[in-house]
């Protein structure tokens, strides 16, 4: 029996990587010889309390940039009520060195060394955004974490060249996984009003003039939400109510709110977020370059005016939907774990 153990952030808020690693642990434990597991890091309190304090009063020097293997803990039993899925969870980060497999975030990738090649465990790394391979400053540990996994995860032909770029040695390790979007809960057949969605954490200084521009020009019977903190239940709700989404993506591997919006009916507008652009095709998507404020004003204003929108879209949509599918994600996931 070969256990896979998920390491993440021990967020609260929804989290697209987080609900990814979710449906792979999900499907895992479902497999002959195999179960799985999510370890929910965070930092020890007397971590938290001390930078808080040095913050203040300035007792001690650090210039370390990312977390460190001694302030970190695990949080029991983690809940996460935002995202309908069951899960084992793993209360400590002690490994076994014949059954268990660890698969790391990039955003944990340089504590491999501490926690991980110490003690001999095997492990991988689970790159889910390009641009968040550097965690820290210490370019050793983070190239030794790299150069001594066994395989390198990317669901996205951006990651995937950001990490060639970065850690050129590995490239020939890097293997594709697929995420899935479940269709099914995002029925676009449903009556749409006259909605605006948005997703306003990423670029909340953009989101917010937008919507300062867009008060003198919108047609009353207009409404415009912003979707943050949701269950999944209730985005999805949303989503399909609405008839157009903005997206606000930073920098981002291959962001996920956008499909979930198109696959719900949704004309999207905006940021592509750079690993968007992989999927960014009219007639859902309409690109708009990362700062353009007024030229996504314009844009929102010609898209209210469009019909039979669910219609035109429905080629693409179906696209969409198989490319997401649970199928593909399920077999890709079978590739990487042959190769455990």
């Amino acid at each position: 029996m070969k256990n896979i153990i998920f390491l993440v952030d021990a967020q609260q808020s929804p989290s697209g990587g987080g609900k990814i690693i979710y449906q792979y642990s999900n499907y895992i434990n479902s497999l002959k010889n195999y179960s799985s597991s999510v370890a929910h890091l965070k930092k020890k309190k007397i971590n938290k309390w001390m930078k808080s304090i040095n913050k203040r009063i300035n007792i001690y020097k650090d210039n370390y940039v990312g977390w460190k293997a001694s302030e970190l803990t695990v949080k029991k039993n983690h809940n996460f009520s935002w995202f309908n899925v069951k899960i084992k969870s793993k209360n400590d980060l002690n490994f076994n060195k014949k059954n268990d497999f660890v698969i790391l975030p990039e955003i944990f990738a340089h504590l491999a060394n501490d926690i991980l090649l110490k003690k001999k465990i095997k492990y991988a790394i689970f790159v889910q955004n390009g641009y968040s391979i550097f965690p820290t400053q210490d370019f050793e540990k983070l190239n030794k974490s790299y150069n001594n996994a066994e395989f390198i995860l990317s669901y996205s032909k951006d990651i995937r060249n950001c990490i060639s770029l970065a850690f050129p040695k590995i490239k020939n390790n890097i293997i594709d996984v697929k995420y899935s979007i479940d269709k099914n809960k995002l029925s676009s057949n449903l009556s749409k009003l006259n909605l605006i969605t948005f997703m306003p954490r990423k670029q909340k200084k953009h989101s917010e003039l937008i919507l300062n521009f867009l008060k003198s020009n919108l047609p009353r019977k207009w409404k415009l939400k912003a979707i943050h903190n949701m269950s999944e239940k209730e985005v999805f709700k949303n989503l399909t109510k609405s008839k157009i989404f903005l997206s606000f993506s930073e920098l981002e591997g291959l962001p996920l709110p956008p499909i979930e919006a198109a696959l719900a009916g949704n004309q999207v507008i905006g940021y592509t977020g750079e690993g968007g652009a992989e999927y960014w095709k009219k007639p859902i998507f309409t690109e708009i370059k990362t700062g353009e404020i007024k030229n996504f004003c314009k844009e929102i204003l010609k898209k209210i005016k469009t019909k039979n929108f669910i219609k035109i879209s429905k080629k693409q949509r179906d696209s969409l939907a198989d490319n997401f599918s649970l199928e593909k994600e399920k077999a890709s996931i079978r590739k990487f774990l042959a190769l455990i």
